[in-house]
């Protein structure tokens, strides 16, 4: 535990360089916690201890829901350098990074099934899978929405083709008596 406080100020410190603001880092440090509903349930389904290995597997997840955001902000912010407006930016990151983000928590999830049942790595493997099966579905839904939340960002008004679309046409008072 002497140095959990200095792996947290490395792990601010290089999410800071990567991602050159504070708000992008707490919006990225704002998923991992929720990928504990994952841990719990999954530990509580499968009758495992929440013990030292499961807490290691914690650790484990954390880094990689870190991950899986920090890919999602960076291509977020590359949209956003290449001209898009900022609401399509948002969806268009996540719609391009979906299938590498879920491809990645898949194959880790996947490569625990075979020590699940292990006496030892067991809480671990069941830690990591529950983890990353709740955590990669809010950073693909809940980072997205909380980002367009922290920035204000607006969904664009569908463009009008022309004023006479907009204004509705006054309605004849013969047109309704016939249709009386």
């Amino acid at each position: 535990m002497a140095q959990v406080p200095l792996m947290v100020v490395l792990l601010l410190a290089i999410l800071m360089v990567q991602l050159h603001s504070v708000r992008r880092m707490l919006l990225v440090l704002s998923v991992a916690p929720l990928g504990f509903i994952g841990v719990v349930s999954a530990l509580l389904l499968t009758g495992k201890p929440l013990g030292f290995v499961a807490l290691v597997g914690v650790i484990a997840l954390v880094g990689m829901d870190v991950r899986n955001s920090v890919v999602l902000m960076v291509q977020i912010d590359a949209e956003i350098a290449e001209g898009r407006d900022p609401w399509d930016a948002v969806v268009a990151a996540t719609m391009h990074r979906f299938r590498p983000i879920l491809l990645t928590a898949s194959a880790a999830a996947l490569g625990m099934l075979p020590i699940v049942s292990t006496v030892f790595w067991g809480p671990f493997a069941v830690a990591v899978i529950g983890g990353l099966a709740v955590a990669t579905l809010m950073t693909l839904t809940f980072l997205p929405a909380l980002y367009v939340l922290w920035f204000r960002v607006k969904e664009p008004l569908p463009p009008q083709e022309s004023w006479r679309e907009t204004v509705p046409l006054a309605v004849a008072p013969s047109a309704v008596a016939d249709n009386v």
